[in-house]
């Protein structure tokens, strides 16, 4: 049984469609880190600043900085693994265009990187300083 816009527009609340799409979410979850090193690393990135923000108390604006910033880290790592599939599969000999379509994607996870960890800088260093004050 195929789904038309009708059924979609219908407002109706398919089930198996819902499980579906969780199901292939989780699924591009897995798949992206069997093969992504560097979704590895975000997430233990991620992992350290969970655990720090706890040990230094930081406050719930900073909870909610930290932890948008950790979604919009991967997100982009994710977005950028998509891209790569799909340019590979469009392009599975070396190509200029798609070396520098996976280059740009590569560059927007850099960015994203980069801007995080300024602001977890920004949010971290001064609990860092006034917790080595505190013992010295």
């Amino acid at each position: 049984m195929s789904v038309t816009s009708k059924d979609k527009k219908s407002g109706i609340l398919d089930k198996k469609r819902l499980v579906d799409s969780f199901r292939y979410a989780f699924c591009g979850v897995f798949e992206a880190y069997k093969g992504e090193q560097n979704l590895k690393i975000h997430t233990v990135i991620a992992i350290f600043v969970v655990i720090f923000g706890f040990i230094f108390q930081i406050s719930y604006i900073e909870w909610l900085v930290c932890l948008v910033l950790i979604g919009l880290v991967l997100m982009a790592e994710f977005f950028n693994t998509a891209i790569e599939f799909v340019v590979d599969l469009a392009s599975p000999d070396i190509h200029p265009l798609a070396k520098l379509a996976k280059d740009t994607a590569s560059a927007g996870v850099l960015m994203m990187a980069i801007i995080s960890a300024i602001i977890g800088f920004i949010i971290f260093v001064p609990e860092i300083i006034e917790f080595v004050r505190g013992i010295i």
